[in-house]
């Protein structure tokens, strides 16, 4: 059996209740998003790698390794004063707590950066491996007679860019930030998460498949959700 997780979101003890649900020896693809927001990006990331398990790159993966680039090149010496990073303020901070690279000063709450050589190295480590995600992954699988393609954001709609090879930039537009359902005359069968909805529609020509595990204080969303894609069956906790 093959599952898709929606967007973790560094909900690492979530992610834990639903791989218990899932069968064992299942082959389980991630759409992306796993860090930010939540406390436990790290695990999450290491859980991942650990198992072999497949995944594609979401936009807040994009925007953690961007700012790497900065942060590896100025750590432990980073003033996080006026200008602070849009990763930060979206969940950025939260992933660097969870390397224990940053953290609030205790007399006036401001942003620091910890030195921690353990953490560092796993980030960096981190970092390196989250460059090899793919903006999607096509698989040997059809359904509905349409190939089967996993990628973060709804990518249905330009997949005749990626066959001719041609408007990369489009393409990675579209894969991590596209918030637009796929017509229904596409060409592929587009599973992803990205946009949180409050139940998955298993009835449709694409599935959705991120029901907003990081949003738990908001009605109807706050779960982490699995697509089955032989039985159609969707597994949520």
């Amino acid at each position: 059996m093959t599952y898709v997780v929606g967007d973790v979101h560094g909900e690492f003890d979530t992610l834990n209740l639903l791989i218990n649900k899932i069968p064992k020896c299942s082959e389980i693809i991630f759409v992306g998003d796993i860090v930010d927001r939540g406390e436990k990006s790290n695990k999450v990331i290491e859980f991942i790698q650990n198992n072999n398990h497949r995944c594609v790159v979401g936009n807040h993966e994009k925007m953690m390794i961007d700012y790497s680039e900065y942060f590896i090149k100025e750590y432990p010496n980073i003033p996080f004063t006026g200008f602070v990073d849009t990763w930060i303020k979206n969940g950025g901070k939260e992933t660097l707590e969870s390397y224990g690279l940053i953290a609030r000063d205790r007399y006036d709450g401001k942003l620091i950066c910890n030195k921690n050589d353990k953490g560092f190295k796993q980030y960096k480590k981190d970092i390196k491996w989250l460059k090899t995600l793919p903006l999607y992954i096509k698989l040997k699988k059809k359904k509905d007679g349409k190939d089967i393609v996993v990628s973060h954001a709804s990518l249905g709609d330009v997949w005749y860019l990626v066959e001719s090879h041609s408007k990369e930039d489009i393409i990675e537009q579209y894969a991590l930030w596209n918030r637009k359902e796929p017509k229904k005359n596409c060409s592929i069968f587009n599973i992803y998460g990205h946009t949180p909805i409050s139940k998955v529609d298993t009835t449709k020509h694409y599935i959705n498949i991120d029901t907003g595990c990081c949003y738990k204080k908001k009605k109807g969303l706050g779960k982490l959700s699995a697509y089955c894609i032989e039985t159609n069956e969707v597994i949520s906790v």
